[in-house]
């Protein structure tokens, strides 16, 4: 490895997380603290609902389905070789994953088409919204990438990814299970930092809060305000 790429890979596997997860986490209870009230999807569904229900419920089903998946091989990686030790058990992992991921990137590209083409969801649509939905597309369509070039990712995620990832928690990095992973792969997990990064200044934040308030809370009234015109 030459040092070029010896100092990219400190930076972005060893430096960009911690600086990401710091900001994530610092800025995320400080917002909640003191801007409870921006703790929301901002949902623009009041002024369209077609196109936002074809765009977003693949999309979130999607997303969550391969977050899941990733979440549980990084918990229970022993598990998900042993369930993969079975080519049958194999190939029902990888092809669900791969169908939810394609699910989620149909539906984010619908939202973004919504976003563009909508014209009062593109008044409400702000440049950092665009670095977010810009930034989801990258990582779903990395994703499915990987899973068609790499295949068996979910075996590969729990003897590389995984270990990578619990050395950064035990604050002891080891850098080794990243270096040899193919270029795709690692521009797949630094645009995972980056959201990371980019999180608690988003309406992603509202998916530490939701459904659950909505379980008890009391009905609310919305008015719509509108300047007269020529105002």
């Amino acid at each position: 490895m030459n040092s070029a790429s010896h100092y990219l890979d400190q930076f972005f596997f060893l430096a960009l997380p911690y600086v990401a997860f710091f900001t994530f986490f610092f800025v995320t209870i400080e917002r909640y603290r003191n801007r409870k009230f921006t703790y929301s999807s901002l949902s623009s569904q009041f002024l369209e609902n077609q196109q936002h229900f074809w765009g977003l419920v693949p999309l979130h089903y999607g997303i969550l389905v391969v977050l899941a998946g990733h979440i549980v091989a990084f918990l229970i990686p022993r598990e998900v070789l042993w369930w993969n030790s079975k080519p049958l058990r194999l190939y029902i992992l990888e092809g669900s994953a791969l169908v939810f991921a394609i699910l989620a990137a149909v539906g984010l590209i619908a939202a973004m088409i919504r976003r563009a083409s909508v014209a009062k969801i593109r008044r409400v649509t702000t440049p950092l919204d665009w670095v977010l939905l810009a930034l989801l597309l990258y990582q779903i369509l990395t994703g499915i990438e990987v899973a068609i070039r790499y295949p068996w990712g979910s075996s590969w995620f729990a003897t590389s990814a995984s270990p990578y990832l619990w050395s950064l928690l035990r604050f002891s990095p080891d850098l080794s299970y990243i270096t040899p992973l193919p270029g795709s792969v690692k521009l797949h997990i630094v645009n995972a930092y980056l959201l990371i990064l980019l999180f608690p200044f988003t309406r992603l934040v509202h998916i530490l809060v939701i459904p659950n308030p909505y379980l008890w809370r009391k009905p609310q009234v919305v008015r719509w305000y509108r300047p007269p015109a020529g105002a």
